[in-house]
């Protein structure tokens, strides 16, 4: 299996939700929020898809 990333971006939640920039920054803000992270700290995919109930299989098809 080739190396994956650990964390994800804006770019990556708009290509898997559909969303625009904003709205994406938006909700990793809110995961921020969440899971008390500062805004310089990355968001980690499992991170997300605690939140958003995505299971890391699903995501990890747009990342790559």
């Amino acid at each position: 299996m080739p190396p994956t990333r650990m964390v994800i971006y804006a770019k990556d939640v708009q290509r898997i939700t559909g969303c625009s920039g904003r709205t994406a920054r938006r909700l990793l803000q809110r995961i921020r929020e969440k899971v008390g992270k500062s805004k310089a700290e990355f968001i980690t995919i499992e991170e997300f898809c605690d939140y958003t109930q995505f299971k890391e299989l699903q995501i990890l098809r747009f990342i790559q």
